[in-house]
C-alpha cells in the first residue's frame, strides 16, 4: 500500500449527481455529497477519499467539515502525496477547507503527528498556495498554543510554569517581555490585580509582551487577556459542580497568546502590546474579602461586593496600566468574564461591548467570517447606577441578578482613560466547550483567527 496514490475529491449535491457516473454504481447508496458525508475507496494502487460539502455551504462551513473530516480519518490517511480534487470550490474556499483540514491534527497535547502534516497537496493552482499554507500554518501554531494551555491540567499551569514558557516565546520572536512581580506591582500601585493575587501562593506575574513590525506607520493594537489560571471563586466560592472546568478561567489570555504568536509567525505589520495579568484566585486566610475596599491603578477606590468577580479587577489593572503608559490605536479586551453571558448566547457567540462603532463592526465582520462570532450590547449610562458605592468610587458587581455582562463591561469602561476605540469581548462560554476530539469540554480555540482576521484587515 505504500505505493497507492492518495486521492481527496469534493463534492456538493449538486456536482455529485453530475460526476457519479465516473464512480461504481454500487457507491451511489453510500455517498450523495451531502454535508460531511465521507466514503474511501481503496484498491491495491489508490486510495479516493470522497467529501461531501452539501449545496449550501460558506468558507465557515468548508474550515468546520474539513476539521470534521481530518479528525475523523486521521488514522485512515496517509502521509503521502495527495491529489485534491476540488474544482467547484475558489481559491478563498479551498483555503478554508485546507484550514480545517489542519486543525482537525489537534489533540491534546499537541504534536504534529498527525499525517496531513507530512503531507504534500497536489492541485491545479498549488503554485500560488505557498503564502497560503504558511499563513494556515501560523493560524494553527499560535491556535494550538492556545488549546495546549487552556487544557492543561491545573497543576501543570501554574504562574511560573506559563512564565517559563512566555520567556521563551519572547526569545524565539524576538518580544519585548517586561514581568512584575507582587513586590513590583505593589510598588506600581496595581492594587485591583493584587488584590485577587493576595490570597495565592503563588507569585504574581503581571506581564507586559510587545511585537513591533518592521512596518513604517504600523497600526498600535493593546490586547488584555484575563489571566486567572485556576477561579475557586476566593472567599465567595464556587459551587464544587464542574469546578474542574475554572481550569479554562484563562481563555482571554490564551486567545491574546496564540494572536501574537500567530501574527509573529506571518510577520503581519502591526504592532501589538499585550498585558496577561497572571494570577490564580484562591481560598485562604490572606485572600481579599467582600467589603474590602480596593485601590486600583488609576486611583479609583473599588468596593469587593463578591470576591469572584475577580476577572474584572485584573482587567481594571490591565487596561489602565496599558491605556496610560502605551499609545495605541485600538485597545481590546478578551476575558472568559461572566455566566450571563453565557446565559444569553450559550455557545452561539461572544458579547461584544465598544465605545467606537467603526471597531464594533470590523470585529464582527471578523467574527461571522471565522465564525468565532460576537455580538454587540449595549454600554448605556442607565447601567451606571448599578456599580455606585456608598463607600467607594464602584462596586466590582451589581446586587441585581440581571445584565452582570453589561453591568461588567461598565466597570471596566471606568479604566481605559477614555480610550476612543476600546472593545471588550466576554468569551465566556466561547473558549471551552463541546469539541471533536475530547470526551468532556475542552479548548476550542476560540478568539485567535477572531483577533488575526481583524488584525489583517487594519
Amino acid at each position: 500500500m505504500s505505493d497507492t496514490t492518495q486521492h481527496i475529491y469534493i463534492y456538493s449535491e449538486s456536482s455529485w449527481k453530475e460526476n457519479r457516473h465516473l464512480f461504481s454504481d454500487s457507491l451511489h447508496s453510500f455517498f450523495s455529497g451531502k454535508k460531511n458525508e465521507s466514503f474511501v475507496l481503496a484498491s491495491d494502487n489508490e486510495t479516493s477519499l470522497l467529501v461531501g460539502i452539501g449545496d449550501s455551504y460558506t468558507e465557515n462551513n468548508l474550515t468546520d467539515i474539513g476539521q470534521k473530516f481530518s479528525y475523523d480519518y486521521r488514522e485512515k490517511l496517509s502521509a503521502k502525496i495527495t491529489f485534491l480534487h476540488a474544482d467547484i470550490l475558489s481559491s478563498k474556499e479551498i483555503e478554508s477547507l485546507l484550514l480545517g483540514f489542519y486543525l482537525g491534527t489537534y489533540l491534546y497535547p499537541f504534536q504534529a503527528t498527525h499525517p496531513l502534516w507530512d503531507t504534500e497537496f497536489r492541485w491545479a493552482n498549488i503554485e500560488q498556495f505557498d503564502e497560503k499554507y504558511s499563513r494556515i500554518k501560523a493560524i494553527c501554531k499560535g491556535q494550538f498554543i492556545c488549546m495546549d494551555w487552556l487544557n492543561k491540567p491545573a497543576n501543570f499551569k501554574k504562574a511560573p510554569q506559563l512564565s517559563n514558557f512566555i520567556q521563551d516565546k519572547a526569545q524565539e520572536y524576538n518580544f519585548t517581555l517586561t514581568t512584575y512581580n507582587r513586590k513590583q506591582c505593589e510598588e506600581l500601585g496595581l492594587g485591583a490585580f493584587l488584590a485577587v493575587n493576595q490570597g495565592s501562593h503563588q507569585e504574581a506575574a503581571f506581564t507586559i509582551l510587545e511585537y513591533k513590525s518592521e512596518a513604517k506607520d504600523a497600526p498600535t493594537i493593546g490586547l488584555v487577556g484575563k489571566c486567572v489560571l485556576f477561579d475557586t471563586g476566593g472567599i465567595s466560592i464556587k459551587p464544587a459542580t464542574n469546578l474542574h472546568y475554572m481550569k479554562s478561567d484563562m481563555g482571554g489570555a490564551t486567545a491574546v497568546l496564540g494572536a501574537l504568536i500567530a501574527a509573529a509567525e506571518m510577520k503581519l505589520p502591526v504592532n501589538i502590546t499585550a498585558i496577561l495579568p497572571i494570577t490564580d484566585n484562591a481560598v485562604s486566610n490572606n485572600a481579599y474579602l467582600p467589603s474590602d475596599v480596593i485601590t486600583a491603578y488609576n486611583g479609583k477606590t473599588i468596593e469587593v461586593i463578591d470576591t469572584d468577580a475577580e476577572g474584572r479587577m485584573t482587567l481594571a489593572d490591565g487596561l489602565s496600566y496599558l491605556s496610560k503608559n502605551y499609545k495605541t490605536d485600538y485597545l481590546i479586551d478578551l476575558a472568559t468574564l461572566t455566566g450571563s453571558a453565557v446565559r444569553m448566547f450559550g455557545t452561539t457567540c461572544g458579547a461584544l461591548f465598544s465605545n467606537d462603532r467603526s471597531l464594533q463592526v470590523q470585529l464582527e465582520e471578523s467574527g461571522q467570517k471565522t465564525g468565532q462570532r460576537l455580538w454587540n450590547l449595549p454600554l448605556w449610562e442607565d447601567w451606571e447606577d448599578e456599580i455606585k458605592s456608598d463607600v467607594a468610587n464602584l462596586k466590582n458587581i451589581s446586587l441585581k441578578p440581571v445584565g452582570d455582562c453589561i453591568v461588567a463591561a461598565t466597570f471596566l469602561k471606568h479604566f481605559i482613560n477614555d480610550h476612543p476605540k476600546w472593545a471588550h469581548l466576554d468569551i465566556a462560554a466561547m473558549c471551552f466547550g463541546n469539541v471533536i476530539y475530547a470526551k468532556e469540554k475542552a479548548a476550542t480555540g476560540y478568539g485567535v483567527r477572531l483577533l488575526i482576521d481583524f488584525i489583517e484587515k487594519l
